[in-house]
């Protein structure tokens, strides 16, 4: 058995997703990571667990292999190579073999990252399963909306990830909120004309606001065996220009139809390694629909560690021989990045913010064993700084309730701009 206590982690990413997991090995092992990012962030900035190394041409998978190879052979081994971006998930599972030799990949092979990245055959998946999951018909960029058996306002995403990554034009985003005809052909056209020909998908809208989300994360061991299963009741969602949708407050605890529908897909699929699902409950009814599985630990997956599941101890246990966790009931906490009295202005119900009032907070980037005088400094004016964002962004914040529009609806942006 190689030594657990050896490993280094190479963390691909500058967020705030990169950071906690580098924070997870340091608490759980006390070794540092390097982190790899394409330009400098301060979430990885002046810290003492993390050596940064800025590489622009990390998107190159050739250049990213050379990067990993080129730090395993000066570091004590086992390297394992992990991210938060979707992205280098397939990335690094699409270049296993010339990784493994030196470096652990715990991610599924690229045909079973294909078929779950692909929103069309999720789509598809869920409707076989019986999962709840909005209902849903297919365009591909450039075609005419046509008939079109959905009502709007939409959401529009694309199906194929890995080639909405490669073009470029005025408006792109991961996901749209359109909110007429006319928009959605505008978008199908933009794409079409970027080069974009895959699906795009085309979803009914669940009504609500951000504390209608949920979260769930799994992990499956390499023969499939689902080890862990937990989320949490997402109180607020950023809104900002490049992280729109990611959480910025989650009270963690038991969500049995979510964990019992996420158990039922990860299972089905003979998935492993860990699985992040959003979701979100249609207020009408109380049931939560999936909308998507995102093959990895999410940005916010310091919500984990906090509640008593660090994600090191899982890839540990599963990859190097150590052992498994040992959690009867995880820890319920309130993860957030936002100053607590942002809860108390933006959550509407009253039962939610005395639960929040009771709840252990945990902060994924206030780690008192990675302290420095310009790390605390930027860290403290982040979490400041989110009363001017929610106060000009939310959209609670704009005339008459509904969030400004820029061109093809409502803009939820893509991940890989996520540095705040």
């Amino acid at each position: 058995m190689r030594n657990p206590a050896a490993v280094h982690p190479v963390i691909l990413g500058g967020d705030a997703g990169a950071y906690s997991l580098a924070r997870a090995f340091h608490e759980r092992y006390g070794v540092r990571s390097t982190v790899v990012s394409i330009r400098p962030t301060p979430n990885v900035a002046h810290s003492g667990i993390i050596d940064n190394v800025v590489e622009p041409r990390l998107d190159d998978p050739a250049v990213m292999v050379e990067l990993i190879r080129r730090v395993a052979a000066t570091v004590e081994g086992p390297v394992i190579a992990l991210t938060c971006v979707d992205w280098y998930v397939r990335a690094l599972a699409q270049h296993r073999a010339r990784l493994e030799d030196v470096a652990l990949v715990p991610y599924p092979s690229v045909g079973l990252l294909d078929h779950v990245m692909d929103k069309q055959r999720f789509s598809a998946l869920c409707q076989e399963l019986g999962i709840p999951h909005p209902r849903t018909e297919v365009r591909a960029g450039g075609e005419p909306v046509g008939d079109l058996d959905l009502r709007f306002p939409v959401i529009a995403k694309p199906g194929d990830n890995a080639a909405w990554h490669h073009v470029s034009f005025p408006g792109k985003a991961k996901v749209h909120l359109v909110q007429d005809r006319a928009e959605l052909a505008a978008l199908l056209r933009a794409a079409g004309d970027a080069g974009y020909r895959r699906p795009m998908i085309v979803q009914e809208y669940i009504p609500g606001d951000d504390s209608q989300m949920r979260i769930m994360t799994t992990y499956s061991d390499r023969a499939g065996a689902v080890r862990m299963a937990w989320g949490g009741h997402v109180l607020l969602e950023e809104h900002t220009p490049g992280t729109l949708g990611n959480p910025a407050a989650i009270l963690t605890g038991r969500l049995p139809q979510v964990e019992a529908d996420a158990r039922r897909l990860v299972e089905h699929l003979g998935w492993t390694g860990f699985a992040n699902f959003d979701v979100k409950v249609d207020p009408r009814t109380g049931v939560g629909h999936f909308l998507e599985l995102n093959p990895r630990t999410g940005r916010s997956n310091y919500y984990l560690t906090a509640s008593g599941l660090n994600p090191a101890a899982y890839w540990v246990a599963d990859h190097l021989g150590g052992q498994w966790p040992d959690v009867a009931e995880p820890l319920e906490v309130l993860y957030r990045i936002v100053p607590g009295f942002l809860l108390d202005r933006y959550v509407q119900d009253d039962a939610l913010r005395a639960a929040v009032r009771g709840a252990r907070v945990v902060h994924p980037l206030k780690y008192r064993r990675d302290l420095s005088p310009r790390r605390d400094t930027w860290v403290r004016l982040a979490e400041l700084n989110q009363v001017r964002k929610f106060a000009q962004h939310h959209p609670l914040q704009d005339p008459g309730g509904a969030p400004a529009r820029p061109g093809f609806g409502n803009v939820f942006p893509s991940a890989e701009q996520d540095v705040a």
